[in-house]
């Protein structure tokens, strides 16, 4: 006999067509009514073409009706915007003054330490004329959707990845737009992609407190930001005006990261600090938030970068970021 529990699991096996998340996820079941031998089904139609639909129909007859064949199944399908269905819990903004300081590479390990401990992850790729993410994830793969949503892009692992660079004809077409456009993009990107259930968004900001990342902050319901910054004094100079705006518009700052912090020498058994001595805890007080991580120079994560393997990569330094990021990350318990 059908119940409704049997019936949300077998809508788990149903995966969106392009996307490889189920329907359940991705948050497009709307109503199930189940009344003796009868059951509609409810489904929002965003995102999904004609054959998209019909596909998921044949797929949720086929399923339930190896659970109890007597059922009389109706699927319908109505119009719901993006907004309307996505259930994001946190919002996580990784912020910078300065460009080049790793703020994909920290967005790109963050999303990786959250999701080895289960939870359903997205990245946001607000860095328009900058974007690296997908190059790191090993990405791509065109956005599909329909005039009513767009889906994003599922890695390896399962992180869903928007980013302008799945949409360029080749990864090295350059973005030329002015700031408005940038910003549009950005509001986009939150308002037209199909997110679905997710536990944390990430957010890549451009670099900078002019326009682009002034729109993110703004019109994203960002909970908690990172700082990501590398020890130059230049640097660590430019990155505190990142750190005074996310205080001026009353965003948290969860922490601050070092990168490039230092190379490791194994045969040396050494630590060179290539841009000099380490600013994490000025970075730290400056900012009124710990310190989450040092992340080296580390040629083995350069190259899985460069490969498109980063969810691959593993190390101490990632497990003891992990461990910082738990103590201080919205939601951890949800």
């Amino acid at each position: 006999m059908l119940t409704r529990e049997k019936i949300i699991e077998a809508l788990n096996d149903v995966l969106v067509p392009g996307i490889t998340n189920s329907i359940v996820r991705m948050n497009l079941v709307q109503d199930i009514v189940l009344a003796d031998t009868k059951l509609k089904l409810t489904l929002a139609s965003t995102a999904l073409n004609e054959d998209a639909r019909n596909w998921i129909k044949e797929k949720i007859f086929e399923l339930l009706k190896k659970l109890d064949k007597a059922v009389e199944i109706e699927v319908e399908f109505i119009e719901k915007r993006p907004l309307e269905l996505n259930s994001v819990k946190n919002v996580i903004a990784i912020m910078s003054g300065k460009g080049g300081v790793g703020k994909s590479l920290v967005t790109s390990l963050t999303a990786i330490a959250l999701c080895r401990q289960g939870y359903d992850v997205g990245i946001l790729d607000a860095d328009i004329t900058g974007p690296s993410i997908p190059k790191m994830f090993g990405m791509n793969t065109h956005p599909q959707g329909t005039e009513s949503g767009i889906l994003p892009v599922l890695s390896a692992n399962g992180i869903e990845i928007i980013s302008i660079n799945l949409f360029l004809p080749s990864e090295d077409e350059a973005v030329i737009w002015r700031g408005p456009m940038i910003g549009k993009a950005i509001t986009q990107f939150w308002e037209d992609v199909l997110w679905g259930k997710l536990d944390y968004l990430l957010v890549d900001l451009p670099p900078g407190t002019a326009d682009a990342p002034l729109t993110a902050l703004q019109v994203l319901p960002i909970n908690g930001a990172i700082i990501v910054f590398t020890p130059q004094d230049l640097t660590t100079m430019i990155v505190k005006k990142a750190v005074k705006m996310a205080q001026q518009m009353d965003k948290t700052i969860l922490g601050v990261v070092e990168n490039m912090s230092y190379l490791y020498v194994p045969e040396l058994q050494k630590k060179i600090e290539i841009f000099g001595k380490s600013r994490g805890d000025e970075m730290s007080r400056a900012a009124g938030a710990p310190l989450l991580a040092k992340i080296p120079i580390d040629p083995k994560l350069a190259l899985l970068c460069d490969e498109g393997h980063i969810e691959r990569y593993d190390s101490e330094v990632l497990t003891s970021f992990s461990s910082a990021l738990f103590k201080v990350i919205p939601g951890k318990n949800a």
